[in-house]
């Protein structure tokens, strides 16, 4: 498999059916914050993801926010309205914040996914990881200016998602 390949790609976080993720063994769900959760023009996730959240945790499966963003008061603050655990300045794509998660949660990698809206960072740290990644469109058109260099050259190279909605 490729590292660039995501296990699925989905339109929307609240679009991924939590009764698939339980099916499949998940136990625990990491995601990022920036376009995944928030949109990058807002300061708060939309009402549709925090009651997904809400849905996922009431089926057992542990939630914590994993964001590369150096404003760590507001992914704290955000992670805390959304109801997750966070790590912040995860340094994605390396890896190391995706195996901090799932050792302070005590699951496997076969019991995680890892869910955002990036190749270059979501999908490489989970797939290096070796959990099962979510790809999903981001929530908004704002983005940081090397962001924007990154998904031009991933639809130069990859085309548009093909979304998925089987799990």
């Amino acid at each position: 498999m490729s590292v660039f390949r995501p296990w699925r790609c989905v339109r929307s976080v609240d679009l991924i059916p939590v009764e698939a993720l339980v099916r499949t063994g998940v136990r625990c769900l990491l995601i990022d914050r920036d376009n995944t959760c928030v949109p990058r023009d807002a300061t708060e996730a939309p009402p549709e993801i925090a009651a997904w959240l809400d849905r996922v945790r009431a089926a057992g499966i542990a939630t914590c926010v994993v964001s590369n963003n150096f404003h760590s008061k507001d992914v704290e603050r955000s992670a805390r309205e959304l109801g997750c655990e966070v790590v912040h300045h995860a340094m994605k794509p390396v890896p190391f914040a995706v195996w901090f998660a799932m050792r302070k949660y005590g699951v496997s990698a076969a019991q995680t996914v890892l869910v955002g809206d990036q190749r270059f960072t979501d999908v490489i740290a989970g797939n290096l990881a070796r959990v099962r990644t979510i790809l999903v469109d981001p929530q908004s058109e704002k983005d940081l200016w090397y962001t924007i260099i990154f998904r031009k050259v991933e639809r130069r190279v990859f085309g548009e998602r093909d979304h998925d909605m089987r799990i």
